[in-house]
């Protein structure tokens, strides 16, 4: 495995630390605390508004390593979820109403507990979404995995960087691309994407640079004509999503000599509407140790939920999580900048 494939933590790289992250982050000359204009809009602090969706990252193993990744997973990452936490995630999950069940990783796949989680969230009767990486579907020992998928409505949300190869590989590997399109198109033949089919694919577009993502409705216009009349692929919506100035991503601009400028234009691009209609106020993110978080961004820097609420799925409590105050810092401006960005792309 060549060092570009390792993670930062196999490599030793001081960004392994949170709080190194932190420290750059919160050190940027024009770029003010977070907080300032969220005071000014009167939402410091930030309070959830409820759970919607209750989000599982199972783990750090992942069969790529992408350069702009926010939870440095990469094939050399072991911590995965296991089954006594995936299934008090699921008991927790029995205790409420919350509609949806977001699947992430690394590639949640990988985990020897994916397909029970899926089954068990099905069997509660709440929709699930898979993020998939697409390459993963067509490893030998996921042969099954699309018809899996397809057997228990799973959506999925793909990550696809760009229409053409260069863009996508020089983000996420060399061949990744190719491998992408031959997966979108064996989703295609099982009816994901397909109009009527009820099987829903999305993708995802991160900018391939130090930039904000372009408009949602006019990129996705774009990624549905070319990869129709260059592969045949049909896909649902597409979201764009905000490259988070954290983990290999921001050692990317850091490389670059753009961490500076980069959190000053996501700074300068703050939107108040998109500041009040963030991801981390409907969503609760479980970590693959059974930690609590306001979202995958926040648990990839080591900032659990605060303000009283229970950190951990042992201490599970609805009432108390439901209204919590939301934990924030310099990296949320990934979130409210230009049109805002979620897990679901773009917020206003």
């Amino acid at each position: 495995m060549s060092e570009t494939k390792l993670s930062l933590k196999a490599r030793g790289s001081v960004l392994t630390s949170e709080n190194e992250q932190l420290r750059i982050l919160s050190e940027i000359k024009g770029c003010p605390p977070f907080e300032a204009p969220m005071g000014r809009i009167g939402l410091d602090p930030l309070y959830a508004t409820g759970i919607s969706i209750f989000q599982m990252n199972l783990g750090k193993l992942c069969n790529q390593a992408c350069r702009h990744c926010h939870v440095d997973a990469a094939p050399d990452r072991r911590e995965m979820m296991t089954r006594e936490t995936a299934e008090a995630c699921i008991d927790a999950l029995a205790q409420t109403d919350i509609p949806t069940v977001d699947i992430t990783g690394g590639a949640p796949e990988l985990n020897p507990h994916f397909r029970w989680v899926v089954a068990a969230a099905r069997a509660l009767g709440r929709h699930v979404i898979d993020r998939c990486n697409l390459s993963v579907l067509l490893l030998p020992s996921q042969a099954d995995l699309a018809a899996f998928l397809a057997d228990h409505q799973v959506e999925i949300i793909a990550s696809l960087p760009y229409y053409r190869p260069a863009q996508t590989d020089a983000q996420r590997g060399e061949g990744i691309f190719e491998k992408s399109i031959a997966a979108l198109r064996l989703l295609n033949q099982i009816g994901y994407g397909v109009e009527g089919s009820g099987l829903i694919l999305n993708l995802v577009h991160n900018p391939v640079g130090a930039f904000l993502p372009p408009k949602q409705e006019a990129i996705e216009a774009q990624f549905r004509k070319e990869l129709k009349l260059r592969y045949g692929v049909v896909f649902n919506r597409l979201y764009t999503i905000t490259n988070m100035p954290i983990s290999r991503f921001l050692e990317f601009l850091i490389e670059t000599g753009n961490v500076g400028g980069y959190m000053e234009r996501l700074a300068n691009a703050f939107n108040p509407a998109a500041a009040a209609g963030v991801m981390c106020r409907y969503t609760l993110s479980v970590g693959w140790d059974g930690t609590l978080y306001d979202c995958d961004f926040n648990q990839m820097l080591d900032l659990p939920v605060d303000g009283g609420a229970p950190r951990h799925l042992s201490d599970f409590d609805p009432a108390a999580l439901h209204h919590r105050r939301i934990v924030t810092g310099n990296h949320c401006y990934g979130c409210t900048a230009g049109a805002g960005s979620s897990c679901g792309g773009a917020l206003t």
